[in-house]
C-alpha cells in the first residue's frame, strides 16, 4: 500500500508546484469580469473628491478674475425738503433738491496689475487641477497594483492550503496503516495551520487593498469588486538625467509655484500703483427758493502722512517667500524622482534575479526534494520546506513586480508624466 500512497503524495506535490506563467494567466482568472486598469484611472478622475475640489479652486479664480476687471461703481446722494422766502413781499415757498452724482476713477496701472495677478491665479489653478489629476491617477495606479498583489497573493494561499490539506490526508492514511510515524501526522497539521493563518493574512491584505482602491476612485467601484491585468514591463529607456530635466517643463507643482511668483509680482506692481489715489468726478444739481445751480468737481485723497509702505513691504515679502518655496520644492523633487527611480532600478534588479535562475533553482530544489521522498532519501518535513519555499520565491518574485510598478506611478506623478 506504500508506494500507492508516495505516489499520491508526490502527486499532490506535483499539482502544487505552480509555474509563473500559470501564475500570471491566472491573473485574469481571478477577475474575468473585473476592472481594467484604464477603468479605474477614469472612474478615479471622475469621482474623486480632490479632483473636485481642484475644479472648484479654479471656478474661484475665474470669479475673482470677473471681480479683477469691474468697474467702480458710482454713488448717488440725493436730499430734498420744503423752503421759504423769508420776504412777506414774496411768501415764496417750493421743495428745495439736491442731487450729487459721485463716480471714482480708478488709476489704469493698478487696475491692469490686479488683472494680471488674477490671470496668474487662473493660471496656477490650471496647474493645480493637472497637479490633482497626476497625483489621483499616481495614487490610483499604486493601489490598483497593490491590489493586483493581493488578489495572487490569496490565491497563492488558497492554493497552497488546498495542497496541505490533501497532505494531511495521505499522511493521515499512512499513521493509521502504521507506514508512517504519528510525528509526521503532527508536522503536517502544523503545516496546515501556517497554510491557514497565510491564508487569513492574504484575504485580510485583500480587503485592505480592495478598499484603499475604491476610496481613491471615490467609491465609484462598488462594495464587491475585483480587477484584472498586469504589472508594468521593465522600462530600460529611462535615464535620470532626462527625467530631471523633464520634471523642470512637465510637473504641474512647479509650474503652479511659479504662478504663485508672478501672482506675488503683479501684487507689488498693484500695492506701488494704489500709491496714487483715485480721483472721483462729482457732479452736482441744487435747486432752493430763489436759487438753481449745477456744478462739478473732484475729489482727490493726498497722500501725504502715508503711502502704502506698509502694504508694499508686505508684498515683497510674500515675493520672497514665494521663491523660496519654488526653489525649495525643486530641490525636493529632484530628490524625490531620485529615489523612485533608484526604486524601479531595484525592483528591476531583483525581477531579473528571479527571472534568470531563482525561480527555476526553487522549483529544481522542489523537484529534487519529492524525487528523493519517493526514493526514500528524504524526510517529509524536507519536501514541505522544498514546497514552502518554492511558494515564497514566487510570492517574493510577485511582490519585486508590484514594487516596480509602484515604483514606476510614482515616479510619473513626481515627473508629471513619463515619456
Amino acid at each position: 500500500m506504500r508506494p500507492a500512497i508516495d505516489c499520491g503524495i508526490i502527486a499532490a506535490f506535483a499539482c502544487a508546484t505552480i509555474s509563473y506563467s500559470y501564475l500570471t494567466g491566472h491573473a485574469a482568472e481571478l477577475s474575468s469580469s473585473g476592472y481594467t486598469l484604464g477603468q479605474v484611472l477614469q472612474l478615479a478622475v471622475q469621482h474623486n473628491p480632490k479632483m473636485k475640489g481642484a475644479e472648484a479652486v479654479l471656478e474661484q479664480s475665474q470669479n475673482q478674475r470677473v471681480m479683477a476687471g469691474a468697474f467702480l461703481n458710482p454713488t448717488i446722494m440725493g436730499s430734498a425738503g420744503p423752503g421759504w422766502i423769508r420776504d412777506p413781499s414774496t411768501g415764496v415757498s417750493i421743495i428745495e433738491r439736491t442731487v450729487t452724482v459721485q463716480q471714482p476713477l480708478e488709476w489704469l496701472d493698478k487696475r491692469a496689475a490686479r488683472q494680471r495677478a488674477a490671470d496668474a491665479g487662473i493660471g496656477g489653478a490650471l496647474a493645480g487641477l493637472d497637479q490633482t489629476k497626476v497625483s489621483i491617477m499616481a495614487d490610483t495606479k499604486g493601489a490598483f497594483f497593490q491590489l493586483l498583489f493581493a488578489q495572487q497573493d490569496a490565491w497563492l494561499a488558497r492554493e497552497n492550503l488546498k495542497t496541505v490539506e490533501d497532505l494531511v490526508k495521505l499522511v493521515s492514511a499512512r499513521v493509521s496503516t502504521k507506514e508512517a510515524p504519528k510525528f509526521e501526522l503532527i508536522k503536517a497539521t502544523v503545516e496546515l495551520q501556517k497554510s491557514q493563518k497565510d491564508l487569513a493574512r492574504a484575504d485580510n491584505a485583500l480587503l485592505v487593498a480592495r478598499a484603499k482602491l475604491n476610496m481613491v476612485t471615490g467609491k465609484a467601484l462598488g462594495e464587491s469588486f475585483a480587477v484584472q491585468g498586469e504589472f508594468e514591463t521593465a522600462r530600460a529607456d529611462l535615464e535620470l538625467h532626462t527625467l530631471m530635466n523633464q520634471a523642470a517643463d512637465r510637473q504641474p507643482a512647479l509650474r503652479r509655484q511659479q504662478k504663485v511668483v508672478e501672482q506675488a509680482e503683479y501684487t507689488i506692481e498693484h500695492e506701488r500703483a494704489s500709491r496714487i489715489p483715485n480721483i472721483s468726478v462729482i457732479g452736482q444739481y441744487h435747486r432752493e427758493a430763489g436759487d438753481e445751480s449745477m456744478t462739478a468737481g473732484l475729489s482727490v485723497a493726498l497722500p501725504i502722512w502715508y503711502r502704502r509702505q506698509g502694504e508694499i513691504g508686505a508684498a515683497m515679502g510674500a515675493h520672497r517667500e514665494a521663491q523660496a518655496e519654488r526653489d525649495r520644492m525643486q530641490q525636493e523633487l529632484e530628490q524625490t524622482i531620485t529615489q523612485h527611480f533608484q526604486d524601479m532600478q531595484t525592483a528591476q534588479a531583483q525581477m531579473k534575479v528571479f527571472e534568470q535562475g531563482l525561480l527555476h533553482q526553487a522549483k529544481e530544489a522542489l523537484d529534487i526534494a519529492q524525487f528523493s521522498f519517493r526514493h526514500g532519501a528524504t524526510s517529509l518535513l524536507e519536501v514541505i520546506d522544498a514546497q514552502r519555499v518554492y511558494r515564497q520565491t514566487m510570492l517574493e518574485y510577485v511582490q519585486a513586480q508590484a514594487d516596480h510598478s509602484i515604483a514606476l506611478a510614482r515616479l510619473e506623478r513626481a515627473v508629471g508624466g513619463l515619456p
